[in-house]
């Protein structure tokens, strides 16, 4: 298995894309760590099955951060692997935008990646090998209506993936941020209400007319293919591709 040996952390990991991840890490022999919230005996069995810790630290609170990296290395050793995955959403036009929201999008979609980041990097460098591999968004590259502050978020991501690959080129460390078009996620359902609210659009025009609008394809990333890009960029085959952002979303920003 081609990370047998390797211990991986996956932040927002416990649904969606995250899991995903996870579950295809495991594949290749990665010990895990999964974070985020949800169904206690869920979360419990998805453990037992990945043969993996889970901690619940909350994203958007630096000390649990911390405290996560601590129990991580302590149990782990490690991570060798670190994808930064937990994110939320909030959609309403700036005007409205209720300024809670704005500040836990960017604590939970920015900051997040910038405290498990400065705390992998020294490991990482230690070792002279390293995975950081940001889950972005196609909004990390264009941007839509209703959605200043996961727009601005995952901008921020994509800058801040760019300037660590430089920090760390000559480290065995790779840092690249994966940016899905819309994957069917637990994400992206919740966010359906309230761009039915914002825009006065049924179900189906929000997923027909303003999700799939954009995309070429005209479905849905799943999952699983997010999760393949991921597994690849942690192959030694992908040691050269680092500060890149990788788009995998059904042609959505190639126009």
């Amino acid at each position: 298995m081609l990370l047998e040996g390797k211990v991986a952390l996956v932040t927002g990991s416990t649904s969606g894309i995250g899991l995903a991840i996870a579950k295809a890490l495991a594949a290749e022999g990665a010990k895990l760590m999964i974070n985020g919230f949800g169904d206690p005996a869920e979360i419990e069995r998805e453990c037992a099955d990945l043969g993996a810790l889970h901690d619940g630290a909350d994203m958007s609170k630096a000390d649990e951060i911390e405290r996560m990296m601590r129990r991580f290395a302590d149990e782990l050793g490690g991570p060798d692997i670190l994808i930064n995955n937990a994110g939320i959403q909030h959609v309403s036009p700036v005007q409205d935008f209720p300024p809670e929201k704005w500040d836990a999008i960017m604590a939970i979609n920015l900051s997040a990646v910038f405290h498990t980041t400065r705390l992998a990097v020294p490991g990482m460098k230690a070792k002279n090998w390293g995975r950081i591999i940001n889950t972005a968004s196609a909004h990390s590259l264009i941007a839509s209506p209703d959605k200043s502050a996961y727009v601005a978020a995952k901008h921020g991501v994509a800058g801040f993936t760019k300037t660590v690959a430089l920090e760390t080129a000559q480290d065995g460390i790779t840092v690249n941020c994966i940016s899905p078009g819309y994957v069917w996620t637990p994400l992206v359902e919740k966010q359906i209400p309230d761009t039915m609210a914002a825009r006065n659009l049924t179900r189906e025009q929000v997923m027909n007319d303003v999700l799939l609008a954009a995309q070429p394809t005209k479905r849905f990333v799943t999952p699983e293919e997010v999760a393949a890009l991921a597994v690849f960029l942690c192959r030694d085959e992908a040691r050269s591709i680092t500060g890149a952002n990788l788009s995998v979303d059904g042609g959505w920003t190639a126009a």
